[in-house]
Order: structure tokens, then C-alpha cells, then sequence
């Protein structure tokens, strides 16, 4: 099975600001988000990924390009606008201290399947088209490069947070229990049984291990010895 490091944009002058971006144009990462970003580059430098997806507005594809630019052959880069923001409609360029006064907000923090915002979309609908471009992606890959290739998806918080509630096989309702920082990298196999997740809102630590990191459909009874460590 292929592995997908699903990967948050870096910060950004709006998340900087208190202030709920979502499809607006222009937004870029701050310097702090490219310091992130390069971070995030750096951690999956010595994996050789054989594609990155990213979502279409520019503090994503700025992600991207970073990571990109670190790996050591040239990697196939493309727009997914199913992983693009949720949108928020009405709320989008709206300051989160204002939002969080609107009875809506308690809804998306308790109960995010019945959210949907005004003028926008809902979450559960979100959630489903973000799924659905993951998959689709993924079964690409493994049909293009097999099993052991490894890819990028970049994109935002609570598209990534809806992707790995689907395969930890939680209810939207739950999705809020995880947690998704900028410039953090998930890490997902989807299996012939079930979606493996292997990792969650990692900020540090070398990934190079994903290279020979062991490709199996069944999970290791008790555990397994996990992956291999590379010597180079």
C-alpha cells in the first residue's frame, strides 16, 4: 500500500491575525509559515516521494514548493480542488473571536455533522470530497509507482482533520478531538482491510524511515517489530 503524508500549510498572516481565511485570495504563509515549511521539507528530505498534491490557494502550493524543492529528484506536482478549504461562506475573512460568539460555532464545536455555514458549505460535504480525492489520489499512485511509493497531499486543518477521522473510522462528530498544526505531517496507508494511521500532527523528527518502512495488507498481530531504521 502506498503512504500519503498529508501536510498542513504553514502558518500564515490570517492565522497570525485571528482571522478566518478560508478561499480568500492571497493569503500567503508569514515568515514563521516558511520557517515551517522548510521544517516539514527538511523531515522528508531523505524520502523520495513520487508525487505532491496540493490544494489551489497559494498558502498550500507555497508549502509545496518548498517541499519540492528539497527532494532530491523531481517530483510531479498537482492541484486537487478536493482538498481545497472548507467553504465558510459568510464567516470567511470574519476575526475567530467575533465567530465564536455566533450560535453556530457551538455546533461546529459539538456536533460539526449538522454545520453548515451560511452562504457556504456544510462539513459533512467537506469531509466527502476530501475523502473521496485522497482515495482517488492513492489509488493512482499505487497503480503509477505500486506499493511502497510515497506522496504528498497539502492541504488545511480541518480538511486533514476530516481525512483522518474517516480512517480512524470516527464520526465527523468526533473530528474535533484531533489536532492538526501548521506545517505538520499525518501519515496514512490505506490498506486492502482498513486505513492504517501511523502518525498525527508531527512537527519534528526525521521521516526517513517511511523508505523502508514494511508494506503489508494484514496488521502484525501484538504489534510487529516496526520499520527498519536506514544506516544512510
Amino acid at each position: 500500500m502506498p503512504t500519503v503524508l498529508l501536510v498542513r500549510h504553514g502558518r500564515t498572516t490570517a492565522n497570525a491575525q485571528g482571522i478566518l481565511a478560508g478561499r480568500t485570495a492571497g493569503v500567503r504563509l508569514d515568515d514563521v509559515g516558511r520557517r515551517q515549511a522548510a521544517k516539514a521539507a527538511e523531515r522528508m528530505a531523505g524520502v523520495p516521494l513520487v508525487a505532491v498534491v496540493t490544494s489551489p490557494l497559494e498558502r498550500c502550493r507555497q508549502t509545496a514548493r518548498i517541499l519540492v524543492e528539497r527532494q532530491e529528484a523531481e517530483v510531479t506536482t498537482s492541484v486537487e480542488r478536493g482538498i481545497t478549504e472548507c467553504d465558510y461562506g459568510q464567516w470567511q475573512g470574519l476575526a475567530l473571536r467575533d465567530l465564536a460568539r455566533e450560535p453556530l460555532w457551538e455546533v461546529v464545536q459539538r456536533q460539526p455533522s449538522a454545520a453548515v455555514f451560511p452562504g457556504g458549505e456544510s462539513m459533512a460535504a467537506m469531509q466527502a470530497r476530501s475523502v473521496e480525492a485522497i482515495r482517488r489520489h492513492d489509488a493512482r499512485v499505487l497503480d503509477e509507482h505500486g506499493a511502497g511509493a510515497v506522496w504528498v497531499a497539502v492541504a488545511h486543518g480541518d480538511i486533514i482533520k476530516s481525512i483522518l477521522a474517516d480512517a480512524l473510522g470516527m464520526h465527523l462528530d468526533l473530528f474535533q478531538r484531533i489536532a492538526v498544526g501548521p506545517a505538520s505531517v499525518s501519515v496514512i496507508r490505506y490498506g486492502k482491510h482498513r486505513p492504517e494511521v501511523v502518525a498525527t500532527n508531527t512537527d519534528s523528527g526525521d521521516l526517513s524511515w517511511l523508505r523502508a518502512a514494511p508494506v503489508a495488507d494484514d496488521a502484525p498481530v501484538g504489534g510487529g517489530s516496526g520499520p527498519e531504521q536506514p544506516t544512510s
